[in-house]
C-alpha cells in the first residue's frame, strides 16, 4: 500500500504559443479544466502504475472538489481520508508553450488545511508513505514522525527548506536539478553537479537521493554506489505532470519490492510516456505501456 499526504487541485490549463513576460497579456484560443495538484498527480501515477493507494488530503465544498477526484475515484483510490472544508479546493493556473515548456501559479486553498494527523494508524511495514512540499511543511516532518514502520519518500517539489532531522528520518529524497541546488546550498554541501549532490545527500542524511533532470533523464545515489538513466526520445508534447509521473511510477515498484535500478527504470518511462500527452493526469501510463518500454532505459552505474 502507498499513502500519499498532499496536494489535490483543479488545473485550468491554456496552451500559448509562448510563455508571457512580466507584464505582457498573450492570447490563446481556449482553455480546460482538468484534475492536478502534485499528491494526487503522483497518486494517480502509482496507482496506474500498479499500486493499491490511499489518497490523504483536503478539498473544499464545492464543484472544483468533485472535479478534482474525478480520477481518483475512477481510478480506486482510497479517499477515506480526504476532508472536506469551508476553504476552496486548490486551483492552479497552467499555461504550456509550443515547446511543451509550462509556467504554473497555485492557489493552495484547502491543501493548507491538510494536516498529518489525517493519516493517524497508517504506515505498517512494508508500505510506501509519499509526501511533497505543496501542503504545510511542518505537516509533512510530523506525518515522517507518524509514518511508523513505511518507507518514508519526499518529493521536495517545490522546494522549501528541510530539516536536516526529516531528511535524516527519510528513506529516499527525489528533487529536480534546480532543487537539487537549493538543497546543496540549504545544507552546505558545496556542492553543484547532480551526481554530486545526490552523493552528499546519501552519504550525509542515510537515505537514496534522486535527482530528475528532465529530457537528460535522472541520476542518483544510495548506498550501492550512483545510477544514471536516459530519458525515452520521445517528442515533448507536455511537460506537466511528468516529474509526478516519475515519482508514482518509482514509489509502486518500491512498494512491489523491486531493487533500485528497477525501480528508477520504470519511473524513467513513466516520466517520459507522460510528456507526449496534455495535462497533469490525462498522459499518466498504466503498467502495460510501462512494461512494453522498459527495455529501452538502460541504467549506468559508477
Amino acid at each position: 500500500m502507498i499513502d500519499v499526504l498532499g496536494s489535490i487541485a483543479l488545473d485550468l490549463v491554456m496552451t500559448c504559443t509562448t510563455l508571457p513576460r512580466v507584464g505582457e497579456t498573450v492570447l490563446t484560443d481556449s482553455y480546460r479544466l482538468a484534475p492536478g495538484g502534485k499528491g494526487a498527480n503522483q497518486a494517480l501515477a502509482a496507482r496506474r502504475a500498479g499500486a493499491e493507494v490511499r489518497f490523504v488530503g483536503s478539498v473544499g465544498q464545492d464543484d472544483f472538489a468533485n472535479r478534482a477526484l474525478t480520477n481518483l475515484e475512477a481510478a480506486g483510490i482510497g479517499l477515506d481520508c480526504v476532508a472536506r472544508t469551508l476553504a476552496p479546493t486548490g486551483c492552479a493556473t497552467v499555461c504550456v508553450d509550443a515547446y511543451g515548456e509550462n509556467q504554473i501559479v497555485v492557489a493552495s486553498g484547502a491543501n493548507l488545511l491538510t494536516r498529518a494527523e489525517q493519516m493517524a494508524g497508517l504506515g505498517d511495514a512494508g508500505d510506501v508513505l509519499l509526501l511533497q512540499l505543496e501542503i504545510s511543511p511542518e505537516q509533512n516532518w510530523q506525518a515522517i514522525e507518524f509514518g511508523g514502520q513505511a518507507v518514508k519518500v519526499l518529493n521536495a517539489a517545490p522546494y522549501a527548506p528541510i530539516p536536516a532531522a526529516a531528511l535524516s528520518a527519510l528513506d529516499v529524497l527525489i528533487v529536480n536539478e534546480l532543487e537539487a541546488e537549493m538543497l546543496s546550498e540549504n545544507h552546505g554541501f558545496g556542492e553543484t553537479a547532480p551526481v554530486a549532490i545526490a552523493r552528499a545527500a546519501a552519504e550525509r542524511f542515510g537515505l537514496t537521493c534522486i535527482v530528475t533532470l528532465g529530457a537528460e533523464g535522472a541520476v542518483s545515489w544510495h548506498a550501492g554506489g550512483g545510477y544514471r538513466a536516459p530519458a525515452l526520445p520521445l517528442d515533448a508534447k507536455d511537460t506537466v505532470g511528468a516529474g509526478d509521473a516519475f515519482v508514482g511510477a518509482y514509489c509502486a515498484a518500491l512498494a512491489d519490492g523491486h531493487e533500485h535500478a528497477l525501480c528508477l527504470r520504470r519511473a524513467i518511462v513513466s516520466g517520459s510516456l507522460t510528456c507526449a500527452f496534455p495535462g497533469a493526469q490525462e498522459g499518466i501510463p498504466d503498467a502495460l505501456s510501462i512494461d512494453g518500454l522498459l527495455d529501452e532505459v538502460a541504467v549506468e552505474t559508477f
